[in-house]
């Protein structure tokens, strides 16, 4: 059975900390790229951080400097360390999977623009992990 669970989530004061986790499991993860999503209600999921093609790493401008993404691939796990978060960061995180070539690269390039994806643009997704920054 193909998943990918996401932990860590919580609510922290501005400035704090998160490290959020997606533990995939039922996939070749070294096979796929990863990434990290956020979605608040009424709008689409925005893409947060990458890692494509190997190991080639992008954020989205608005956490570039204050989040890392990193990967265990003896573990399958994918981290998001969540550094001087803000208000504003607040969301639903959701992790991400996919396997083809041009679809990681729209994964990429979704997470450099700043741009939304919905549900169906990957191949697999987690359930989500709340997040919550208060001022």
């Amino acid at each position: 059975q193909i998943r990918l669970m996401e932990s860590g989530g919580g609510s922290v004061q501005s400035g704090g900390s998160l490290t959020l986790s997606c533990a995939a499991s039922g996939f070749a993860y070294n096979d796929y790229c990863m990434g990290w999503f956020r979605q608040t209600p009424g709008k689409w999921r925005e893409g947060v951080a990458s890692i494509v093609g190997g190991g080639t790493i992008s954020y989205a401008d608005s956490v570039k400097g204050r989040f890392t993404i990193s990967q265990d691939s003896a573990k399958n796990t994918l981290y998001l360390r969540m550094n001087s978060l803000k208000p504003e960061d607040t969301a639903t995180y959701y992790c991400a999977a996919e396997s083809t070539f041009p679809k990681c690269i729209r994964m990429q390039t979704t997470v450099i623009v700043g741009a939304s994806a919905s549900a169906s643009d990957f191949m697999y997704w987690g359930q989500g992990t709340p997040v919550t920054v208060s001022s």
